[in-house]
């Protein structure tokens, strides 16, 4: 009916960082550690496309 969000509770898998871990399975970090990656995979495609944009850029206004 209602999804987490809805209800005013976090998904299990949303990480903070400098939370306490001490209650997470070890299962449990695995799945935060898998998703830490594919955000940073993420972030580090978005921050290339940009480089790239600005780049092209430069090179456009360059005399």
């Amino acid at each position: 009916m209602f999804d987490e969000a809805e209800r005013g509770v976090r998904p299990r898998s949303v990480h903070e960082i400098g939370q306490d871990l001490s209650a997470l399975s070890v299962s449990d970090l695995d799945e935060r550690i898998e998703a830490l990656r594919r955000e940073i995979a993420r972030l580090e495609d978005d921050r290339r496309r940009k480089q790239a944009s600005q780049e092209a850029a430069r090179a456009a206004f360059k005399f």
